[in-house]
């Protein structure tokens, strides 16, 4: 058996179960052991009804008193069971497992497992977990893993398959890493890291077997940072441009002047599109920082020195924006260039005619999604790309792009803040400028922090912005309700609150949405048909809409500073006073420290550094921190040491051996290629 071989080799798993796997991405014996769990249960000691409180999981030891007949209600099979705890009862309630009615007799003692509701004197559990008392003390105060799930995946099947794989002597993972750098940042072996991050004995196993596991997926990722930025280094410009009289005359032509950062960043991105070597360059800036006007001068200058230029976002409504808003400038400022569009949902006719007018090079700015870049289009000249960091252009689509010929400049535009000292690791491929000013016209935010009492008068604030023509982003970390998080999600916070605000167009959003209802809701939004949008963070990026000016973050404290800090970003595009409201469900004196840093200031790359510096250890499978750069386990922010420990041991291994060629670096020049063949998770984004 080998770690490429398909799950059905595992004893237990059929075709039919093999494609329940499927539907979590799990094929291979090697993606269901990077399958990582996404939190820990550990089984207490069973408490007493008298200890518990509302809505929170317990386990409890009692016996039964009665068991009911299955009833069925429309789509329902309900059975209840009455449970003797201590000088209390308890009633137990399943639907549609009626097969397990047949496990209870009245009398037998169980342990019972699950979230306690109390109305009045009644003690109720839904869908409780039961054990023997011989099952219970064996789980007791050992990590359970808690894997994401998909619909018919079961934790259960997970594990058993896991544990089935981890028994066999004959999978080994091959060791690439010398003991030397094992023993310089205090790593276990990548074996004992697999087992122990599935099924960790205790915290402390758990904690060394994630280091070890995030450190690979680090090392992998800046090597192969740092074998593309070679390539690169390597090509000459093979799209030679030259400073305009049409970019000059944009500058003065805008309604605005241009802060000192943006001429500064504009003369960097101009000094590359004309000199001897390939353009590979990030632009970092806030949110609102004028990022996208560099784009556009960008455009125009590979437009006017006869290349084609590709601008691409990661969301259909923001292409149409941009595309709209590009041509008009063009229109205005009497700029002799041509622009399309090019996305998914466009009719075939549409995409025709797209793809005739790029290959035929009548048009020289494309706006698109990751449309641009399928086989079917041809360009004629392409000279430039311009991405933002959500379509990071990585090593696939330089080589999809390359094949057809063409080595063009790349520009990657960031709203993230991340740390210099990071960037230069996480965009090591890169030149990096930063656009850090903001033109003096742009009203700061205002921000307040507080806790769950202030819901109703926030509630009453929005009504007020509403009324005067404003809209409303409330974000979710959630998407349904969960057994194990006592969070806020999408779609019962949506049903509420149009209870709550009647009269108001409400809508929810969340990237579980096929890709056309998410695209018409955000069209809706951005064109004020609705009021209040609910949504998980899929509104990060991707929509510009002038009118929002309120955004409301629910559990703001299960997310990192950065990340709320991009999702501010959505309101204070227009010319109103914009607010942002972080509603904490924590009241923890570390969790206000936190997100007071939001509440004193709006500077992105202040916020990130003193979200590195405030983080313990965190939650360490929790919500999604950076919403940058997306590994399996690994986080920039949470793990900024480990990155940069990762980073300093590449460093290392090609200061020895810069091809990697050497015997002893085999196994790990073996993993780097399979990793890179693969698409290398972030090098491809």
């Amino acid at each position: 058996m080998k770690l490429q071989d398909s799950i059905t080799t595992i004893k237990g798993i059929g075709e039919k179960k093999a494609a329940i796997f499927a539907k979590a991405g799990i094929h291979t014996i090697e993606e269901l052991l990077t399958h990582y769990p996404r939190s820990y249960e550990t089984y207490g000691e069973p408490v007493n009804l008298s200890e518990v409180e509302n809505g929170k999981k317990y386990s409890v030891y009692g016996y039964i008193l009665s068991v009911s007949a299955v009833k069925r209600y429309e789509k329902y099979q309900v059975f209840t069971v009455q449970i003797r705890v201590g000088e209390k009862e308890l009633q137990g309630t399943w639907f549609n497992m009626p097969f397990l009615r047949n496990r209870f007799q009245r009398g037998g003692q169980y342990v019972f497992r699950g979230t306690v509701n109390i109305r009045g004197r009644q003690y109720r559990m839904d869908q409780p977990e039961t054990f023997s008392l011989g099952e219970y003390e064996r789980l007791q105060h050992v990590m359970q893993p808690k894997y994401p799930l998909t619909s018919g995946l079961t934790g259960k099947m997970v594990v058993k398959a896991v544990k089935a794989i981890l028994d066999q002597e004959e999978i080994r993972m091959e060791e690439y890493l010398p003991e030397e750098i094992r023993k310089r940042y205090g790593l276990m072996p990548e074996q004992e890291a697999v087992r122990g991050v599935h099924f960790p004995k205790d915290d402390e196993e758990m904690r060394g077997a994630r280091d070890r596991l995030v450190f690979d997926e680090f090392l992998l990722f800046v090597l192969g940072i740092r074998k593309l930025k070679e390539s690169q280094e390597r090509l000459s410009n093979e799209a030679k441009m030259k400073e305009t009289a049409e970019t000059d005359r944009l500058i003065r032509s805008l309604p605005y002047e241009l802060t000192g950062a943006q001429k500064r960043v504009w003369k960097e991105i101009a000094s590359d599109l004309s000199s001897d070597h390939m353009m590979s360059r990030l632009v970092q800036g806030d949110v609102g920082s004028g990022k996208t006007i560099l784009a556009v001068l960008a455009l125009v200058m590979a437009g006017c020195s006869g290349y084609q230029g590709a601008l691409m976002v990661p969301t259909e409504v923001l292409a149409e924006q941009h595309f709209q808003s590009i041509c008009h400038m063009l229109s205005e400022y009497e700029i002799p260039l041509k622009a399309v569009l090019l996305t998914g949902s466009m009719t075939a006719k549409e995409k025709r005619e797209a793809g005739e007018a790029i290959a035929c090079g009548t048009v020289q700015i494309i706006i698109g999604t990751h449309a641009l870049i399928q086989e079917k289009v041809i360009y004629q000249k392409l000279g430039l790309v311009v991405t933002d960091e959500q379509h990071r252009f990585g090593v696939r689509q330089r080589e999809a792009l390359a094949n057809k010929g063409m080595h063009p400049h790349v520009l990657v535009m960031s709203a993230t803040p991340i740390p210099r000292t990071l960037a230069i690791i996480v965009y090591g491929d890169l030149d990096i400028s930063v656009v850090d000013e903001l033109p003096a016209d742009r009203l700061p935010i205002k921000n307040c922090v507080v806790d769950e009492s202030y819901r109703p008068q926030a509630y009453r604030f929005m009504e007020k912005e509403t009324a005067l023509g404003h809209q409303v982003y409330i974000i979710c970390p959630m998407v349904e309700e969960s057994d194990e998080m006592e969070l806020e999600n999408v779609t019962d916070y949506t049903k509420r609150l149009k209870k709550l605000l009647p009269g108001h167009q409400i809508e929810c959003l969340h990237g579980r949405m096929k890709p056309k209802e998410k695209n018409e809701i955000m069209s809706r939004f951005a064109a004020g048909e609705i009021q209040i949008l609910v949504s998980t963070t899929v509104v990060e990026v991707g929509i510009n809409v002038p009118e929002a000016t309120v955004m409301m973050v629910e559990n703001a404290e299960r997310f990192g500073l950065a990340q709320l800090h991009q999702l501010r970003g959505r309101v204070g595009r227009g010319k109103a006073q914009s607010y942002c409201i972080f509603m904490s469900g924590s009241k923890g004196k570390e969790t206000k420290k936190r997100l007071e840093v939001l509440y004193q200031s709006n500077d992105g790359f202040y916020i990130a550094s003193e979200d590195l510096k405030l983080r313990g250890p965190g939650d360490l499978f929790g919500i999604r921190q950076s919403g940058i750069l997306e590994f399996k386990l690994g986080d920039v922010f949470q793990d900024a040491k480990v990155l940069q420990s990762a980073s300093e041991a590449a460093g290392w291994f090609l200061s020895c051996d810069p091809d990697l060629k050497e015997p002893e670096h085999g196994p790990l020049s073996k993993r780097l290629e399979r990793y890179l063949r693969q698409g290398g998770e972030s090098l491809s984004l």
